[in-house]
């Protein structure tokens, strides 16, 4: 069996106990220090603003400078010495705060997220470098199935290490995570060198032919405005599940941890079903799947007013999420020439999440205009608008070969 093959694929499971590592590390970092900043503030919004800051500016300003730094650089000597770096930087920082100024913990966040943008596409070059194609999808759906258990159990782990042992504790927690993964990814196979013919490229040479590779590339470009299309829907409806539970099913506040528990249960689920599909169904497909699923779901969603249904919705929504990242992620990598696969993540990473903060920041006022039920179906039809680029994808195996789309 392939998924078999997955398992006992060396690079894999070293990729999968370093991403481990890297989970324990973030969430408690993002849990931790949003608990201890509000602690500090008394909730003061500017503060929690600037944590949301920290984590998503680097992705606007270093994901595409990232992306093709490590198109330049080795990805496991990239990704080793990120990870040694953040450890570096986490307890530079734990010394600050201990003998300084509680405020140094923005840091924490800050650079650990800066240098994620360098590390996370050298990750994905060596799933590019060392994985069949055949079991692309397969490692894909594995590994964003770890990252949907840490969705539920990340806040809990986060939430748990603060209260237990304080803010100092949960930063050292950060560091060694980090040391841990740094360690793990050592074992990994040592770097191939890519023959590069021509001259030597300047930076800034080597970021326009990243976009000419993307324009130039039918594949890419069309996931490009799906993400873009998802990414402004998903901004939507963020803000807006707590709502869906005063507004529309008429319960408490507290309710909505049920909602966001049945949501990542689901993608814990899809992820592990997705598995055992993924060598049959082709990822534009998986994607296609994956975002009629959520646009019926969100549609569902925002109209119900009975706990059941909306409750199913979500559940729905959960289980068809990882259709759409593992199809994203399989068809970046299947499409996408090994050279170019850091600056096409630093492309259309920036997209996506661009899109979802610009309309995060209108959706109070939109929910205010017009309704959240039309919110909510806007949403969906935004998924609708997505799924209409991929379409012309379905009717035929697309001829993209690596190497002839190249600009």
């Amino acid at each position: 069996m392939p998924e078999k093959g997955i398992f006992y694929n060396r690079v894999v499971m070293t990729i999968l106990l370093s991403a481990l590592f890297l989970q324990v590390g973030v969430w408690v970092r993002n849990f931790a220090v949003l608990l201890f900043v509000m602690d500090q503030t008394n909730g003061d919004p500017f503060a929690i603003s600037m944590i949301y800051l920290a984590e998503f500016a680097p992705i606007f300003i270093f994901s595409f400078i990232g992306g093709t730094f490590a198109d330049r650089w080795r990805p496991k000597r990239t990704m080793v010495w990120c990870d040694i770096l953040s450890a570096v930087s986490v307890f530079a920082v734990l010394l600050t705060f201990l003998f300084g100024t509680w405020k140094a913990v923005f840091f924490a966040t800050l650079i650990s997220a800066i240098l994620s943008q360098f590390s996370q596409p050298s990750g994905m070059k060596l799933f590019k470098m060392h994985l069949p194609e055949e079991q692309m999808q397969s490692g894909m759906a594995v590994y964003q199935t770890l990252f949907a258990v840490f969705m539920i159990f990340g806040p809990v782990l986060g939430t748990f290490v603060y209260q237990s042992f304080g803010i100092s504790a949960a930063i050292a927690i950060m560091g060694v995570a980090f040391l841990l993964s740094a360690g793990v990814l050592v074992f990994l196979p040592a770097d191939r060198m890519e023959e590069k013919s021509g001259q030597p490229t300047s930076l800034l040479q080597e970021m326009k032919a990243g976009i000419s590779y993307v324009l130039g590339n039918q594949v890419l470009s069309r996931l490009g405005f799906c993400f873009l299309a998802a990414g402004l829907s998903i901004g939507l409806i963020q803000p807006l599940g707590i709502f869906l539970i005063t507004e529309r099913l008429g319960l408490p506040k507290e309710s909505l941890k049920w909602l966001m528990a049945v949501n990542g249960v689901g993608m814990i689920i899809g992820g592990a079903l997705t598995m055992t599909i993924a060598k049959k169904v082709l990822p534009q497909k998986l994607l296609a799947v994956g975002i009629l699923a959520n646009a019926i779901s969100l549609a569902i969603a925002g109209y119900s007013t009975h706990v059941w249904l909306t409750m199913t919705a979500q559940l729905f929504t959960g289980l068809f999420m990882p259709c759409i990242q593992i199809g994203i992620n399989t068809m970046i990598l299947k499409y996408t020439e090994g050279s170019f696969v850091g600056r096409v993540m630093g492309i259309l990473s920036p997209l996506f999440t661009g899109a979802m903060v610009l309309t995060m920041s209108i959706s109070g006022s939109m929910k205010k205009w017009l309704s959240l039920v039309s919110v909510y179906e806007i949403a969906a039809l935004l998924f609708i608008v997505g799924l209409l680029f991929i379409v012309p994808l379905l009717r035929s195996q697309p001829q993209t070969k690596l190497g002839q789309e190249s600009t």
